[in-house]
């Protein structure tokens, strides 16, 4: 479903050639920022057409003719008009500019919360993210799961940004202004998106080797849709007899070291939550497909996907990888 989703928005007349440009707003937040740029951008292009204009005055009207005599012409020093004007009218732009952007910065983040906001945490690792959903009492991976919010039923997404290591930083585009995630500091931001669909991003600060395969992956939902979605994500792994096998290898390595599954003795924190792992339409923080072959070669040799990947290759057998890997397939 939400693979057409994102086919959708890429259709001509649907969406903007960039799935991340920021010159198609679909949230409040990045209506506010699309405004102050262009703006800005029309003060800038005023400013630059004046001073391009006069610049091509002086080289036309001042430039050397064949009959002139070589002197020096009569020099003019000083001229308080001038003076007055190239003070004054920079520093009225100056203003302008700045309360401008006061403005947008105070109602972007000192906008009131209503009771109908959802709340999420988001942490960013080395190099994957983790949503936090404590209104429902379950975690996510790469995939931030949002209801949409109409007119009629606003409903909000305020996000609390961490930082389980280094630097990282969210943003997505269309949806709002790039917010830095900083060790032992909280930032937040908001959003509000008014158009169901699949809404892409990036961690937008280095760190670390595989920064730029730190995508980011927003599906907005009707509201019926994300509710189904919470329900789902709060029921325990479904415990499949035939998988039995591939479960009990699971339990028995280093992966329940990293990685939490409900409802099983795997309660890791250093990685993903899996317990919804085939909910999912990517992997890798989203640069692959979430299918069976690439499941497979994920574990297998995570590096050879994503080189700098944190997740060790468990040098399993063919047999054991199989098993592994079937019980994984049925964690939906």
């Amino acid at each position: 479903m939400w693979c057409a989703a994102a086919t959708a928005l890429g259709a001509p007349g649907n969406a903007p050639a960039s799935p991340t440009s920021m010159f198609a707003p679909e949230s409040t937040p990045a209506h506010s920022i699309y405004d102050i740029s262009i703006f800005v951008l029309e003060v800038s292009g005023a400013i630059f057409v004046v001073v391009a204009s006069l610049l091509v005055y002086a080289v036309v009207k001042f430039r050397q003719r064949r009959d002139d005599d070589g002197t020096e012409p009569a020099q003019v020093y000083g001229s308080n008009q001038i003076e007055l004007a190239w003070t004054v009218i920079p520093v009225l732009i100056v203003v302008v500019l700045f309360l401008s952007t006061a403005q947008v910065i105070h109602r972007v983040q000192d906008a009131r919360r209503p009771a109908s906001a959802l709340d999420v945490t988001v942490v960013g690792h080395q190099f994957w993210w983790e949503y936090r959903y404590p209104q429902y009492g379950f975690e996510a991976a790469n995939e931030l799961h949002v209801p949409v919010s109409a007119d009629n039923q606003r409903a909000p997404t305020f996000l609390t940004l961490l930082s389980a290591d280094t630097d990282h930083s969210f943003w997505v585009p269309r949806l709002a202004g790039k917010t830095d995630l900083i060790p032992n500091r909280t930032n937040r931001t908001w959003i509000n998106p008014q158009q169901p669909g699949l809404y892409l991003g990036q961690c937008a600060q280095y760190c670390g080797t595989e920064h730029a395969l730190m995508l980011l992956r927003v599906y907005v939902q009707p509201r019926d849709e994300f509710d189904r979605w919470v329900r789902e994500q709060q029921q325990p792994a479904i415990q499949d007899p035939s998988v039995a096998e591939g479960r009990r290898v699971f339990e028995a390595t280093a992966c329940i070291n990293c990685h939490t599954v409900r409802g099983t003795v795997a309660d890791g924190r250093f990685g993903p939550d899996l317990t919804h792992l085939m909910s999912r339409d990517t992997l890798a923080a989203g640069i692959i497909p979430n299918n069976d072959a690439n499941l497979r070669a994920w574990i297998q040799n995570p590096n050879a996907i994503k080189p700098g990947s944190l997740m060790p290759a468990m040098n399993l057998s063919d047999r054991e990888l199989d098993q592994v890997t079937a019980y994984l397939l049925t964690l939906h």
